[in-house]
């Protein structure tokens, strides 16, 4: 009768001990997927709200340079860069985060280029 018991209560603690493992794997596995999924929906919103800044900011392509400093005002810095063109950079920061616009300007003062970096 002892042996018995001895065997049902290991029994026992082996079936505890497994679905205490299955329930962990479980709540593990759980949370990968709700994280995971976290950050497809912010990178979805941020991929979305960047293609709205170069749809906004690509507007200036192709106009003149008076423009772009009427609506942005000065840049941060300025600078020529290796083809020859006036390159305009307007740095801000949102939520801690920085942004950089760049804009290339010609020898006429037009707006050949646009590129941003960080900017959400």
């Amino acid at each position: 009768m002892i042996i018995y018991n001895f065997k049902v209560n290991l029994l026992t603690q082996f079936i505890d001990i497994f679905f205490y493992m299955k329930f962990r794997f479980v709540i593990t596995l759980f949370s990968i997927l709700l994280l995971s999924t976290g950050c497809q929906t912010i990178k979805k919103k941020s991929d979305e709200i960047a293609e709205k800044e170069n749809q906004r900011f690509g507007e200036f392509v192709g106009k003149q340079v008076n423009e772009l400093r009427l609506e942005l005002g000065a840049p941060t810095e300025d600078f020529v860069n290796d083809l020859g063109n006036e390159t305009l950079v307007y740095k801000t920061k949102k939520y801690g985060i920085p942004c950089e616009r760049k804009f290339e300007i010609n020898a006429t003062g037009t707006i050949v280029g646009f590129t941003s970096s960080g900017c959400i």
